[in-house]
């Protein structure tokens, strides 16, 4: 895959695509003849996958599409992700803010991206190994559990990364019946989405 925009003065990207789940897909982007490489839920299976896409690859680039629980934007809405934050990430008895990592320096709080997608809203995601349903102790506008570790392991890297989100369910109380509901309706937006910029 090839897009018009550079990385940097660098060669165009080689972008490979990066899903949690079958579920978010939906065989409609092997329909259509684009590779999908799936992490499996949390951060440790993200990380992994994450790493061993750009090893086995080589891609200077990955793009994370998926779902993810929000109660500020609409149901159905896609959002580019402006950054990462980790919502399970609680050291406070040790005198550190939620969501810090201590002895991170580096990327301790917030991973912030690039944009890629002009046309979409953005927000910020916290990532955490839990399904959403009440409100993340991090400041966020969305909540899913793979995001900050792809990013995380791409910015290590050198590798750029771009995320985008299908606002599945409101992340409360009724937000795993929706999220099953709604996951046919994503993966035709997401598709729509990659067919046009990518």
């Amino acid at each position: 895959m090839q897009h018009e925009l550079e990385l940097g003065g660098k060669m165009k990207p080689h972008i490979e695509l990066i899903m949690a789940l079958p579920d978010e897909s939906q065989g409609l982007f092997e329909q259509a003849g684009i590779q999908v490489h799936y992490s499996g839920i949390g951060k440790v299976n993200a990380a992994f996958k994450a790493f061993e896409v750009i090893q086995k690859t080589g891609c200077n680039a990955i793009l994370n599409l998926g779902s993810a629980g929000s109660s500020v934007f609409a149901t159905h809405d896609l959002i580019e992700v402006s950054s990462f934050v980790q919502r399970d990430m609680d050291v406070s008895p040790l005198g550190f803010a939620v969501g810090t990592t201590p002895m991170d320096d580096e990327y301790a709080a917030a991973i912030d991206l690039e944009r890629y997608f002009q046309s979409l809203a953005q927000g910020i995601c916290g990532t955490g190994d839990s399904f959403e349903t009440g409100p993340a102790r991090v400041a966020c506008d969305l909540v899913d559990m793979e995001g900050y570790a792809l990013a995380k392991v791409c910015k290590k890297l050198d590798v750029a990364f771009w995320s985008v989100k299908y606002i599945s369910d409101g992340a409360n109380q009724t937000a795993h019946l929706d999220w099953h509901e709604n996951l046919a309706i994503g993966a035709k937006k997401l598709l729509a989405l990659y067919q046009r910029y990518l």
